[in-house]
């Protein structure tokens, strides 16, 4: 091993772990298509269900691990739950959206 090797930092070893979660939230078909999907401006759940034609269940587990990467956040307005892109979810669908 290269005695020069340089070890990385506390910053370097978070950015590596957000980054990886981000590439295993973007992992599933269903969560870039919502990611797409949120790119034109936030929406709610049931817009999800029936463009994806998936079950409430299944769409709060791709939301919650979009959630948990940091590309997606939720906000509540009255009693509903409005879904759109963090910083850094806006930057990955601009990069999905590339031809």
């Amino acid at each position: 091993m290269n005695r020069n090797t340089k070890h990385l930092t506390a910053a370097e070893n978070r950015l590596g772990e957000n980054m990886a979660k981000c590439f295993k939230a973007l992992s599933d078909e269903s969560r870039v298509k919502i990611v797409l999907m949120l790119f034109s401006g936030a929406t709610n759940a049931c817009d999800f269900m029936d463009e994806l034609n998936i079950s409430q269940p299944t769409l709060s587990h791709h939301l919650k691990v979009l959630n948990e990467a940091a590309v997606v956040r939720r906000k509540k307005e009255g009693k509903w739950r409005i879904y759109e892109l963090t910083e850094l979810g806006q930057k990955v669908a601009r990069f999905l959206k590339e031809d």
